[in-house]
């Protein structure tokens, strides 16, 4: 906030002194810097009783001096109120602005030397400058040492910085403190609400004070804008952003208002011109010349004060505009060029014309957005005033090009400004943008960004749609019809043309807006789509009568949603209450309309087997069908759609096909729908005829468990199969007893004769979708305990038919057995963690053994795939779509054996097959594995650690094989000791939370440890472990131990290695040095890596009991308590992280017990006591 203003009174200068200093202080330059503090500090103990800079010594003065607020605004009266500073009136709206500033030019009248004063203070506070300004009378501007005093400098030893500039008559020296220039928030950049308001009211004062200047005959004393103008142009030039920021926006706004002055000026010279035409031709009887010298000489006099007035504008534009239009600070560069379009539009035979449009187009090209944006926005204004086209004729034919580009911008908006500005062109102008533009810009349509695409709509409607009509048409239906056809003609043709994309619902979103009318024309849609071609000319083909079904589509989903495309941004989320009354009013009309008419079209179209997209998009629009429309009653209309559907379903077999006839379905049996009677009534025939027809085509394919069936059959038992597997997926088709009739299609061998592998995949497709329905419904269905362990038995067979398949020569089928599997199994584990313990339910099944190993198996042999190994070869020979396919494929695969993990239905211990490829394949899965592990953990953070230890250690024992069977090709699983020492890498980072995975981190020490040396014997052959090199991977998990953890580690692993004759000089023993050195270099604050080669023995200080332990292992290397170690087993040890009950960054002590790595760890240890303190070097061993 702006704080009281520090400048001081003076006295009135003397007209005859002129070199005396007079203003806010009377002083010299030389003692301007103290003199000026004690003078602020007076200055906020007096009271503002009178003017800022002088006291009045007339009444009248007085009364209406210039930092007073009257009432003129209530019944023309003035009242005295406390006086306030100019920057304070800022603060009291537009009303008070007048009064204030009309007191001020009273004032200004009296004592215009003070008076200016107080209007320069009032810019120095509103750039937010708390200091203070004096000024002193300049006698002649052909001063030679003038210039030398222009100067900003600082004063260090007085904590001071001073100004001084020229604002003829005036020097002014604007002195403030050091700290104040780093403040970056003055008033025009604060943010919040302030700066939006400071702005506004800013640039109204000085709006306001041009119109009372010229309203009072001011503007023009050649004494007060010359010097206004000299003070903004000067601090317009600072190097200081506050002063050049604010007062670049008053010069640019005087020079807006000064323009709105000119322009009146005009006016008023054209109507007295007029005027002096007229008076002239009554005259010329009567010779009478004095009324016609009065009107020449006012003439005159407008004239030569528009001259004036320009003289100002252009030294205004040349001292401030010419400086900032380029300047560092994008925010000044953004204001002028605002300006700049209004200074056209405003004043247009000064300002519209080539020297200064040249800015304009230069400003296109800057850098940040901000400042295009404001300069298209400019240009918007100017190309929709068809008065000023004629003088941009040169600027569109410079600039064309870069207004096309700005089409792309990085920037959102600035592109879709550059749309609108391009679409006002080509509205204005026909022969400014040619065929090739046209077709560069019209792709917009097509755009992510929904208003982007919505501005190339227009563009396209306005050039293609909107053509005009005939007009000798008799007939008004003709009428409408005919132009309708020819624009959707148009259209068809545009879209088929531009090639760029296959989805007509982006194109139909993009017309929305604008060609709505012609969209919701649902009747002249239907009627041509129905319409003989032989009865209207040659009518459209069937790859356009394609397009225009997925028009209808696309206008009935945008009526019934709304603007919400998938891909598509931008587009408004929340809709009003009248869009919300249009879109029911439209679902309305198009449920009337289409309810009859529909059936017609799928009986037309049926026919064309060769185009079943366009059957599966007529089977869409009842899904967007209003239940509460009136034609919802019409039975018959109803009735005539779903037996129309089940015809379309006896020819057709198409997955698009089924699938939208399934969704639609659906909808039509919602129980909110006045319809669902019948839908449901038609589709339950239609299942019942399926299951039927399957029924007699199984009992004569399947014999003596052998599947016999001819080519013939094959189809129709595919085709059923499709058509109960595409309802299964939305329909619960459990009273058919699907399962009992399918299950035994698995059953039968591949090798002796089973059935095709076509076949095989709707069925598991079918009897996944029947578990799925039979657990989703466990609570209303399962109503006895037979009824649920006939459940879980179906479950068991189903699980180890899947197995059965998972070995199946193709691998479509095994894919699918893998998915079906997961799918169920997941399921299945969420009903028992919802179901209602008080009724029946689900009873919990296990998969076996052999199950589970067999989907570990798959997953990596079918997922983490080398470039070497036959399906990806496959895969690389083709296209990069199929290779993103069967990547995607890969995915869903690995996505649900990890589903698995998580909810709890196979071990964790079973992730560490996945978790050991989290680096080697981490572009393609290292998502899906880091979202497993955080999982797990959150489940259980033990548990999860366990498996990472296990993922390590399966490595390095498979690394370790490999080496000693003397190498050869490498075998599946196997990576090298650099990836698994990143692997550990990676792990060592998902531990963010020192304090949170405190107990993991130590548990992940103690198991690298025990691995390395708990079964460990030494002799004469094995003088080293065998696993010894795994400690170097251990190192990685050595910077996420607290401090008091790597000494209780650091303890535990000298107990273990006292009993062995370890020579740290030995190159063999390297590992364990690199491991000792991390866990005490860590302490320090360095790596391991440094803490070696730095030469340092790998010992903790000398004050640690560590370095008096003996080699023979008789004395334990740190204190114990016997009492705290009655949950300890045999020789087996369990050690806690030491106990700290300082007031430090010390963490709370848990206790983590210590187990061999092949029994399960226990995890209610002993604790330590917390009744002492504990030395903050010592580390409790529990035995």
């Amino acid at each position: 906030m702006i704080t009281e203003p520090t400048a001081t009174d003076a006295s009135r200068p003397s007209e005859q002194t002129k070199a005396k200093s007079s203003g806010a202080v009377n002083q010299s330059e030389d003692e301007s810097g103290n003199e000026n503090r004690q003078k602020n500090v007076r200055r906020r103990r007096r009271a503002h009783d009178t003017s800022e800079n002088v006291t009045r010594k007339s009444a009248r003065a007085a009364s209406s001096g210039v930092g007073r607020a009257g009432g003129g605004g209530r019944g023309n009266t003035r009242r005295h109120v406390e006086a306030v500073t100019l920057f304070e009136v800022v603060t009291m709206g537009r009303s008070a602005m007048q009064v204030v500033i009309d007191d001020w030019i009273e004032a200004y009248a009296t004592d215009r030397d003070s008076s200016l004063l107080d209007l320069i203070s009032f810019f120095i506070q509103c750039s937010g400058c708390k200091g203070v300004v004096t000024a002193e009378m300049c006698q002649s501007r052909e001063d030679g040492d003038l210039m030398s005093k222009m100067v900003e400098e600082l004063d260090e030893a007085a904590s001071l910085r001073y100004k001084k500039f020229l604002a003829f008559p005036w020097i002014l020296t604007v002195t403030w403190p050091m700290d104040t220039d780093g403040v970056v928030e003055y008033p025009l950049v604060q943010s919040g609400p302030y700066g939006r308001w400071f702005h506004s009211e800013f640039c109204d004062f000085v709006s306001v004070l041009v119109a009372q200047y010229q309203q009072h005959g001011v503007i023009l004393d050649g004494y007060l804008m010359n010097t206004l103008i000299s003070l903004l142009t000067e601090l317009s030039n600072s190097y200081i952003r506050a002063f050049r920021h604010t007062c670049t926006l008053a010069a640019v706004k005087l020079l807006s208002s000064l323009a709105a002055v000119a322009l009146s000026l005009s006016v008023g010279t054209e109507n007295s011109q007029k005027l002096y035409k007229v008076q002239k031709t009554k005259m010329t009887r009567q010779k009478g010349t004095a009324q016609l010298e009065r009107i020449q000489k006012k003439i005159t006099e407008l004239q030569e004060k528009r001259t004036e007035i320009e003289s100002m504008m252009d030294v205004i534009f040349k001292g401030v505009f010419l400086k900032r239009y380029r300047d560092a600070l994008p925010e000044i560069r953004s204001l002028c060029v605002e300006e700049l379009g209004l200074w056209m539009k405003l004043d247009s035979s000064a300002f519209l014309n080539d020297p200064y449009l040249k800015y304009m187009g230069w400003t296109m090209y800057d850098k940040i957005p901000d400042v295009r944006l404001k300069c298209v926005l400019g240009l918007q204004c100017l190309y929709g005033n068809p008065l000023l086209l004629a003088k941009l004729d040169l600027f569109t034919s410079r600039f064309k090009d870069r207004m096309i580009s700005m089409t792309l911008d990085k920037d959102n908006e600035v592109a879709v400004q550059s749309m609108k500005l391009l679409l006002l062109i080509s509205k204005t102008s026909d022969d400014v943008l040619s065929a090739d533009d046209y077709q560069q810009l019209l792709r917009f349509v097509y755009s992510s960004q929904r208003p982007l695409a919505a501005a190339a709509g227009e563009l396209l409607y306005s050039r293609l749609l909107n053509s005009d009509t005939q007009d000798d048409l008799n007939e008004e239906e003709e009428a409408h019809e005919l132009p309708t056809s020819a624009r959707l003609k148009a259209l068809l043709r545009f879209h088929q043309e531009s090639e760029l994309h296959t989805h007509v619902v982006y194109l139909v979103d993009s017309l929305w807006d604008c060609g709505g009318a012609l969209l919701k024309d649902w009747a002249t849609l239907t009627s041509i789509l129905l319409q003989d071609p032989s009865s209207h000319g040659p009518g459209l083909t069937l790859a356009e009568q394609a397009v225009l079904v997925e028009i209808l589509v696309a206008s009935v989903r945008q009526a019934s949603e709304g603007p919400v495309v998938v891909g598509r941004s931008g587009a408004k989320k929340v809709m009003s209450a009248r869009e919300k009354k249009v879109q029911i009013d439209d679902s309305t009309k198009f449920t009337q309309h289409l309810l009859p008419v529909l059936p017609k079209l799928l009986s037309k179209f049926v026919q064309f087997s060769s185009y079943p997209d366009v059957v599966a998009s007529l089977m869409k629009i009842p899904q967007f069908f209003l239940p509460e429309c009136p034609e919802a009653e019409n039975t018959q209309a109803v009735s005539s759609l779903v037996a129309e559907m089940g015809n379309v379903l006896d020819v057709h077999s198409d997955p698009a096909v089924l699938e939208a006839a399934a969704r639609t379905y659906l909808s039509l049996c919602g129980d909110e729908a006045t319809w669902s009677s019948t839908a449901r009534d038609a589709r339950d025939a239609l299942v019942q005829t399926w299951v039927e027809r399957l029924t007699v085509l199984l009992g004569d394919s399947l014999k003596e468990n052998c599947f016999a069936a001819d080519g013939e059959k094959t189809r129709d038992i595919l085709a059923a199969l499709k058509k109960l597997r595409a309802f299964h997926n939305c329909h619960d088709l459990s009273g058919w007893s699907l399962f009992e009739l399918l299950s035994p299609l698995l059953s039968v061998e591949s090798s002796l004769g089973g059935a095709p592998p076509e076949v095989l995949l709707e069925v598991l497709q079918c009897l996944s979708y029947f578990m799925l329905w039979s657990l989703n419904t466990s609570g209303e269905t399962l109503t006895s305990r037979e009824k649920a362990v006939a459940q879980r038995l179906q479950l068991r067979l189903f699980c180890e038919r899947s197995h059965h398949c998972l070995s199946h020569c193709d691998h479509i089928v095994r894919h699918q057995a893998f998915l079906g599997v997961c799918d169920v199994l997941t399921a299945h584990s969420f009903q028992l963690h919802v179901w209602d313990p008080t009724s029946f339910g689900p009873l919990a099944y296990t998969p076996s053994p052999r199950l589970q190993r067999a989907l570990s198996s798959f997953v990596c042999l079918h997922v983490f795939v080398g470039p070497d190994c036959d399906s990806q070869s496959r895969v690389s020979e083709n296209s990069g779509v199929e290779k993103l396919e069967d990547l995607h494929r890969r995915r869903n695969l690995l996505a649900a054996f990890c589903k698995l993990v998580v909810h709890g239905v196979l071990e964790m211990s079973v992730a560490a097959e996945v978790f050991m490829y989290y680096v080697k394949y981490y572009n393609d899965f290292g998502d899906i594995i880091k979202e497993t592990m955080y999982r797990a953990r959150r489940t259980d953070k033990i548990e999860s650690t366990r498996t990472l230890v296990l993922c390590l250690q399966q490595l390095f024992v498979r690394l370790k094989r490999e080496q000693e069977s003397g190498g050869g090709r490498a075998q599946p699983g196997v990576q090298t000791f650099t990836s698994i020492k990143e692997l550990a890498r990676r792990f060592a980072l998902t531990f963010g939370d020192l304090v949170k995975f405190r107990e993991c981190v130590v548990v992940i020490h103690r198991s690298g440890v025990e691995f390395v040396f708990q079964e460990f014997s030494q002799t004469p052959e094995t003088p080293t472990p065998l696993y010894l090199s795994y400690l170097t991977i251990l190192s990685e998990f050595s910077s996420k131990l607290l401090k008091p953890d790597k000494k209780t580690v650091f303890c535990y692993l000298q107990k273990l290695t006292a009993e062995h004759v370890t020579d740290l000089r030995e190159e063999r023993w390297q590992p364990l040095i690199y491991y000792r050195a991390s866990l005490l270099a860590a302490a320090e604050g360095e790596d391991a890596a440094s803490f070696v080669s730095s030469g340092r023995k790998p010992q903790p200080p000398n004050r640690s009991p560590f370095s008096k332990q003996k080699l023979d292992g008789s004395k334990l290397p740190c204190p114990f308590s016997p009492a705290d170690s009655k949950g300890s087993k045999g020789h087996r040890s369990k050690f806690s992280p030491s106990r700290q009950e300082r007031t430090t960054t010390d963490v709370d002590p848990f206790s983590v017990p210590l187990d061999p790595p092949a029994g399960k760890l226990n995890t209610e240890g002993s604790v330590l006591s917390t009744n002492h303190e504990v030395d903050d070097e010592t580390v409790e061993i529990e035995l």
